[in-house]
């Protein structure tokens, strides 16, 4: 008998709307999906289909007009907001679009920094080493990220996301600055992570090249789940 994988996040009948010079703009219609743990899922859909929006909720950086969402079994939508910044910062990851990396740091202080955050100290050293060189930049800690290629500091942003060791990775259009080969590059890391540290790794991309690469994928068009 199959064994399914279990659910790390379930949203029933999600909905987001906002107030846009008096009117009502409904950027997520009734959204209901289920992303499996130790998976790479994505979230597709062209630009202002509401990927981002939706990102934003299952990472509890914003919250639902209705609806719920689960994260492990626990609705995000009753937690006060200390309660879902401690989710954040224990067991969630996020890369964006702008790798937003600290200029003056060199890519360990980087992830160190990101670690100071977390409020880790135990073998803050090897765990930091151990998840440049994950990325594929042990030889590269020293450095700063203007001395880096936009693939590199992806990279850096990477390694900082993940160096917590949170259960879920959320990675907002993470590849849309980048080239098409550095692209799959980060999409094959990506895929390493979720065996190497097994993590859940939510992806939103317009990029039809990568939608294959997906273990699950979700399609968004103006706010609607296309099934």
């Amino acid at each position: 008998m199959e064994i399914k994988p279990k659910n790390r996040i379930v949203t029933q009948n999600l909905f987001r709307s906002f107030e846009v010079g008096g009117n009502v703009v409904n950027a997520l219609n009734d959204i209901s999906i289920e992303i499996p743990e130790k998976k790479l899922a994505i979230l597709k859909g062209k630009s202002g289909s509401g990927k981002t929006t939706l990102i934003n909720l299952l990472g509890a950086l914003d919250m639902p007009t209705s609806g719920h969402i689960f994260f492990d079994g626990n609705d995000l939508t009753k937690m006060n907001e200390g309660e879902r910044e401690l989710l954040r910062r224990k067991e969630i990851g996020f890369v964006f679009q702008s790798v937003s990396l600290i200029p003056m740091m060199s890519a360990y202080e980087n992830v160190e920094f990101a670690l100071r955050l977390a409020g880790i100290e135990d073998k803050r050293h090897e765990r930091i080493v151990e998840a440049l060189k994950m990325v594929g930049l042990g030889n590269r800690m020293e450095h700063m990220p203007a001395e880096m290629s936009g693939g590199e500091q992806q990279r850096v942003a990477i390694a900082r996301a993940i160096a917590h060791r949170p259960k879920v990775l959320f990675a907002d259009e993470p590849t849309a600055e980048l080239d098409t080969q550095t692209a799959l590059a980060v999409v094959k890391l990506f895929k390493e992570l979720v065996e190497k540290e097994d993590v859940t790794i939510v992806m939103t991309t317009h990029d039809m090249g990568l939608m294959s690469a997906g273990d699950v994928v979700f399609e968004l068009n103006d706010g609607v789940l296309v099934v």
